[in-house]
């Protein structure tokens, strides 16, 4: 039985990077893997694993024989481009934030929500990052108790903002050490050695773009619409890996115990809790993991029915590319998607 033919958009980026390895390291049946990229990287060679990818420019032209899409090129490229595609018989697996709060297209995390992929059109959105680790540790405790109020405070890696973005924290961190001043670029203020209260930008009503996503991307993937959620996203010195401090209200009391056994029974998480030996999620130790970690589990002391959790995940993976990955083996395993353009 014949493979897929994979295109990675924005292939040269830190995602598209992580595509490409994760798509590999997980085995995909790709009969062939197209990279694609802008005119500024488009003509570059990839090597990976002994292998040499040429990087071609991405144009609707480019999609033709594609079955499927892993996109991770920016919001503006995937509005003209994604559409391209799906015209041209591939289905679209966009990491942006372009489509995900269409009601036409399903946005999913495969633990939670896999069955969402079966009403696509064409594409399948792939959810915020710090969403995205978030709602590994929260979805299952549905199972627990019924949730009423989540609060939550995410402390982001420089990498979800980019290359240039890590970049710019190597060169701020290596001019403090001999007194010298990197001004900011990729950020509004200087992030080494500091913290920026603010990713995305501002709305009227103090929010910024970013503390949405993680409310209605949540209430949109757990299909609780009116789910209460309030959100404060933070920018921190760290090259890979978010993290976040998880406060939920159930229903009824809830006792650490049962969230860490359940927590321990789900897929893609890994429990780590025991405080008294100094074990916690760290985002160093989860970068480069596929799982996200949950630890810091104990009661709220403010609220018969609160409990807190810190969770510790790989932006670039489970934050980005191993979830796409993820999805398109969904849409593999279900038939979804179609290889009949495969010699």
């Amino acid at each position: 039985m014949g493979g897929y033919n994979v295109a990675i958009l924005g292939a040269t980026g830190m995602v598209g990077l992580e595509m490409l390895r994760t798509v590999k390291k997980r085995g995909f049946p790709a009969a062939s893997l197209k990279l694609l990229a802008s005119s500024r990287t488009a003509g570059k060679v990839l090597s990976f694993e002994g292998t040499e990818y040429p990087v071609a420019l991405a144009d609707p032209a480019a999609f033709a024989g594609i079955d499927i899409v892993l996109s991770s090129a920016g919001e503006a490229v995937s509005r003209e481009l994604a559409p391209e595609a799906v015209r041209r018989g591939a289905v679209v697996v966009d990491n942006t934030a372009e489509f995900r709060m269409d009601p036409d297209v399903p946005l999913v995390i495969p633990e939670i929500n896999a069955h969402a992929c079966r009403g696509h059109h064409g594409i399948i959105a792939n959810p915020n990052c710090s969403t995205a680790i978030v709602l590994m540790a929260l979805a299952p405790l549905r199972d627990v108790a019924t949730i009423r109020r989540v609060v939550v405070s995410t402390y982001q890696s420089v990498s979800g903002a980019g290359k240039e973005a890590v970049d710019e924290l190597d060169r701020q961190t290596e001019a403090s050490f001999h007194g010298e001043v990197v001004p900011p670029g990729v950020f509004k203020k200087p992030i080494a050695f500091n913290v920026i209260p603010a990713i995305g930008s501002f709305r009227e009503d103090g929010y910024t773009s970013e503390e949405v996503k993680m409310t209605f991307e949540s209430r949109k993937i757990l299909e609780l619409p009116e789910l209460a959620v309030s959100c404060t996203c933070v920018r921190v010195p760290v090259r890979i890996g978010h993290s976040a401090a998880v406060n939920v209200e159930f229903d009824r009391p809830v006792s650490p115990q049962e969230v860490r056994e359940r927590l321990a029974r789900s897929q893609g998480i890994r429990v780590v809790d025991d405080p008294a030996t100094h074990l916690y999620p760290l985002p160093v130790d989860a970068a480069g993991e596929d799982d996200v970690l949950v630890g810091r589990i104990r009661s709220d002391l403010s609220h018969p029915c609160g409990l807190n959790l810190w969770v510790a995940g790989d932006n670039l993976l489970k934050g980005a590319a191993l979830n796409a990955v993820q999805i398109a083996e969904c849409m593999v395993k279900d038939g979804l998607v179609a290889r009949s353009k495969v010699s």
